[in-house]
């Protein structure tokens, strides 16, 4: 009985000695290497990607504690006898990696080796041949980009030959701008003068380019009923554009001899300072028809409630969402956002801008299309769970909208 005890005692011992050193073993050394590491050129790009794939080392596998390895050291040789130099780590379990920094029209070579949690690195595979990336035609990836491209040009370019064929496109009434000539027309009767505001930014804003171009309309039509038109700037390139609008719109008119450009002049860059003047030529002259056509901050509330106390008929455009409810609340008309952009095409009649205007509606129109058929696609698949709605839902994100290409990839176990 003792031997016995004395017997099992000793293969104890024996085992765990041996589980010792196998633990050892395992944890020193360097682990076995990738294998089959494969370059490819990366597609849809401008010539600067490599893709590498590889097979993992056979010492990386989550089974195996401690792990024997921590991540794959990726080296690079550019042309045929430049030195191998470290690019980059991919982490354990990671089989692929894009280089982007590649050059076009050069072979490079790559080797990868498995690493170690003690820094031993295995013995590195290479590449059998060199690649050399290149830039694509096509990008694929954006491809429905493309189509949604070409549907929005041609409509462009159709509807600007309709309007040039001199058929009537019906553009939707705006009654801010409808409502000018009743402002003019006020000012005219009561025998005042016509505040015009473009806003407290430069010409470079587009904001203020469609100020200008209301700009035009007012002053044409001031000029045909005898009205003058003032117009505070706080910028000095927007008072000269200022003035050759207003000149042009004149001579339009037929009266060029009523132009005054001292009517159009330069207060301040200073914000508050500028809304100060405004306000104050407001007060003591009290204009008939006030028009704030532009970019405009907090002093927008200063004019348009000034503008109220005195009993002047205001008509305001922005396309700051943050100022529009204070124009909104204290003016009689107001341009919202894309109305006031439109202004140019509407006020004008030119039939390049219409033809622009309704080709853009036919974008809106494909864009709306996308979000309502999206919606019941992802309302349907929450309530059914289809897997077919759900392919749908995953088309339209990753292909329509994303850049998984024009059509799904095929499943390989299909």
């Amino acid at each position: 009985m003792q031997s016995l005890q004395g017997n099992t005692l000793i293969a104890l011992i024996w085992m765990s000695a041996l589980m010792v050193t196998m633990s050892v073993r395992a944890q020193s050394g360097a682990p076995a290497p990738p294998a089959n590491l494969t370059t490819a050129d990366r597609p849809n790009d401008k010539g600067d990607g490599i893709v590498l794939k590889w097979d993992l080392s056979p010492d990386d596998s989550p089974e195996i504690t401690p792990r024997r390895v921590i991540r794959y050291e990726i080296q690079r040789r550019v042309g045929l006898q430049g030195e191998f130099k470290p690019i980059a780590e991919q982490t354990y379990g990671g089989n692929s990696f894009t280089d982007p920094n590649a050059k076009s029209g050069e072979l490079h070579s790559y080797r990868i080796a498995a690493v170690g949690p003690d820094g031993a690195a295995s013995a590195p595979v290479e590449t059998v041949s060199g690649v050399s990336p290149e830039m694509e035609w096509f990008d694929t990836t954006r491809a429905w980009f493309g189509i949604f491209l070409v549907i929005i040009c041609g409509a462009v370019i159709y509807y600007i030959g309709v309007a040039k064929r001199g058929r009537d496109l019906r553009i939707r009434k705006i009654a801010g701008l409808e409502a000018v000539d009743e402002a003019v027309g006020r000012a005219t009767e009561m025998g005042r003068s016509i505040l015009f505001v473009p806003g407290i930014q430069d010409i470079n804003d587009i904001q203020t380019v469609a100020g200008i171009t209301v700009l035009s309309r007012v002053a044409k039509t001031a000029a045909e009923h005898g009205a003058q038109v003032e117009v505070p700037t706080s910028r000095a390139l927007v008072m000269t554009t200022a003035r050759e609008t207003v000149k042009a719109a004149f001579l339009a008119a037929g009266r060029p001899d009523a132009y005054n450009e001292d009517l159009i002049y330069y207060l301040t860059d200073e914000q508050f300072g500028y809304v100060a003047g405004v306000t104050g030529k407001m007060m003591r002259e009290k204009p008939a028809a006030c028009f704030y056509m532009g970019s405009f901050f907090a002093e927008s509330l200063f004019l348009a409630e000034t503008g109220n106390a005195i009993g002047a008929i205001q008509i305001a455009g922005t396309a700051q969402p943050s100022q529009l409810p204070f124009f909104v609340a204290a003016c009689d008309y107001t341009l919202i956002g894309e109305e006031f952009f439109a202004a140019s095409a509407y006020l004008s009649g030119e039939p390049h801008q219409l033809g622009s205007l309704k080709g853009q509606d036919m974008g809106k129109v494909v864009g709306t299309i996308l979000l309502v058929l999206g919606c019941v696609l992802a309302t349907l698949y929450s309530i059914t769970d289809s897997p077919a709605i759900g392919r749908g839902v995953e088309f339209l994100k990753n292909n329509v909208l994303g850049e998984a290409g024009f059509l799904p990839e095929k499943d390989p176990g299909s």
